[in-house]
C-alpha cells in the first residue's frame, strides 16, 4: 500500500474497511464506510440521542414530552384531557365573503364580492 495515512477504517467490528471517505455517525461520533453509517447498520448506542420524535397536541399545537417507554399517543391524549389550554370558543373565524351568506360571526362586512 502506497498511502497508508490516508482513508480511516470502519468502526464496524466486522467490517473494519479502509474507507477513503468515511462518514462520522451524528449519534456516537465513530466513523463508519458507507454500509454501515446507518444507526441500525452499526447499532448505535446513542441513536436515541438523534432519532427522537416530539409529538404535538393537535389542539393547542404544544409539544408534549414523552419519557421513555411511554405511548406517545396515550400521552397526548391525557395532555388533551387535562392539560390543554385549547378553548374553541377563542378560534376567531376569518370569512372571506361576509356579505354572500348570512354571517354573524363579523360585525362589519369589508366589501361585497361581484
Amino acid at each position: 500500500m502506497e498511502l497508508p495515512w490516508l482513508g480511516q477504517h470502519c468502526s464496524e467490528r466486522t467490517c473494519k474497511q479502509l474507507d477513503f471517505l468515511p462518514l462520522k455517525c451524528d449519534a456516537c461520533g465513530e466513523v463508519f464506510c458507507k454500509d454501515h453509517i446507518r444507526y441500525d447498520d452499526h447499532k448505535c448506542s446513542s441513536a436515541y440521542k438523534k432519532n427522537v420524535q416530539v409529538p404535538v397536541c393537535p389542539l393547542c399545537h404544544t409539544p408534549i414530552p414523552v419519557q421513555k417507554g411511554e405511548i406517545p399517543d396515550i400521552v397526548v391524549g391525557a395532555h388533551i384531557d387535562k392539560d390543554c389550554k385549547y378553548n374553541p370558543a377563542q378560534q376567531k373565524q376569518k370569512h372571506r365573503h361576509p356579505l354572500d351568506h348570512d354571517c354573524k360571526g363579523s360585525s362589519k362586512p369589508i366589501s361585497k364580492a361581484g
